[in-house]
């Protein structure tokens, strides 16, 4: 059995990038959750800092986890995420879950 595999995203807007970011992050969602091997793809905002978005996504495996990075969505986000926003990734696998 292949062990699901966790992503979650940590992303400060850029000063004036809120909004586009947001919109970013909302166009992620659908195509996201769509795609085989998707169990979560979820989109939090932090209620202290407007502007401050956190991705939660949870894989199959990590071909699931290699397709998405693949995607023409992905491959879009890529492109701009870097001017809209600092962001932290972390690539996680489970120790113990229920």
């Amino acid at each position: 059995m292949t062990a699901p595999i966790k992503i979650v995203a940590f992303l400060t807007a850029r000063p004036g990038k809120a909004d586009a970011l947001r919109d970013l992050l909302d166009s992620m969602l659908a195509p996201s959750r769509g795609e085989a091997g998707n169990l979560r793809y979820d989109l939090w905002a932090d209620e202290a800092e407007p502007g401050r978005f956190v991705l939660d996504e949870l894989y199959e495996h990590a071909e699931a986890v290699a397709a998405h990075r693949a995607s023409g969505h992905f491959q879009t986000y890529l492109s701009v995420i870097n001017d809209l926003a600092e962001r932290s990734a972390f690539t996680l696998h489970p120790l113990g879950i229920a």
